[in-house]
């Protein structure tokens, strides 16, 4: 069934048009002043050579100066015509470029936009892709889904028993379960903020668990799982952006509270179509804009105290994790690294 005509106007791209260089390249002004001022120049040489010529001064006796003389003023007006001709095509060029290059960015933000299907094997393939790794990311999102409510609402059979009657007292005190808790290694939060790589990655559930289980470990896991979730709705996957990696000293610069050069580095996210659907997605999506700017502020809470205790190793091990590459991301789109 067809759609509305204004529907098949978004799902097709418009074509691009050649560019039409007849007027820039057809005889204008210069080229008229130009032939003027070549006339004009002719008309003064003959006048010259008429009142003078039949006098006895080496100027006009030397036929070959006196051609030089007649020559070179016109080569030099028709270099400068054809330099402006040659700036004037240029000019026409570069318009274009930029036309279709503009032209090429809208239509791959439409065809992404409503979802409608490219033409070519390249085309379908990319989409077979796509699909494979949303159906791997929705199995290993269905786990962690599984893995919170576990940890947040345990069951009665696993509640543990209730402590006798002097652990009792000293819960009396002030003495906190959380305090009990042994604290996360630092490789295993690192673990955890990458999320497991396949639903048999042991040793990454077992780092998101026990990272879950930290009252602030979990506040950037969850908002980091959600803005993902996000994110892969319109096929943007942090293993697909490779961004430029910062190193270590400016992640620390950038916990310290520097801004602007300094850190400009953290936003070296290269991917155009990654960026441009973010940023749609930013300005038009309140539900997402609000997850990605509360995602910010824990990533930057968490980096801060991360920072103080964190080796140089460790800190570049964080910055290639799939939280840190989405915050690479949504902070360049954001203007957080300006």
């Amino acid at each position: 069934m067809t759609g509305s005509p204004l529907e098949q106007q978004h799902a097709q791209p418009a074509p691009l048009s050649q560019p039409d260089l007849g007027a820039a390249r057809s005889l204008g002004a210069a080229e008229a002043f130009a032939t003027a001022l070549s006339l004009i120049w002719g008309v003064v040489y003959g006048l010259g050579d008429r009142f003078f010529g039949s006098t006895e001064t080496e100027f006009w006796s030397d036929p070959l100066l006196s051609l030089w003389v007649l020559i070179l003023p016109i080569l030099l007006i028709w270099a400068c015509a054809l330099n402006l001709r040659s700036s004037r095509i240029a000019s026409a060029e570069s318009a274009f470029l930029t036309a279709q290059l503009n032209q090429m960015q809208t239509n791959a933000l439409n065809h992404a936009q409503t979802g409608t299907a490219g033409s070519g094997a390249s085309m379908v393939q990319k989409l077979d892709e796509i699909a494979e790794t949303a159906r791997k990311t929705e199995t290993a999102l269905a786990t962690f889904h599984s893995i919170r409510m576990e940890t947040n609402r345990p069951s009665a059979q696993t509640r543990p028993p209730p402590p006798p009657q002097d652990e009792q007292g000293a819960l009396a005190l002030g003495t906190t379960a959380e305090d009990m808790t042994p604290p996360l290694q630092v490789d295993q939060f690192i673990r955890a903020l990458n999320f497991p790589e396949t639903a048999d990655d042991e040793i990454g559930f077992t780092a998101l668990r026990l990272a879950l289980q930290d009252r602030k470990a979990s506040q950037v896991i969850q908002a980091a799982q959600d803005i993902l979730t996000l994110l892969s709705q319109d096929g943007i996957y942090m293993d697909d952006l490779h961004p430029d990696m910062a190193r270590p000293e400016i992640w620390r610069h950038f916990a310290k509270g520097s801004r602007g050069r300094e850190v400009a580095a953290l936003g070296g996210v290269r991917d155009r179509s990654s960026l441009a659907l973010t940023a749609a997605r930013m300005k038009q999506d309140p539900i997402f804009r609000d997850a990605a700017h509360h995602f910010l502020r824990r990533f930057d809470q968490m980096i801060v105290d991360f920072e103080e205790t964190a080796s140089d190793a460790e800190v570049a091990a964080l910055g290639e994790t799939r939280t840190a590459r989405a915050f690479m991301l949504l902070g360049r789109v954001a203007g957080t690294f300006d």
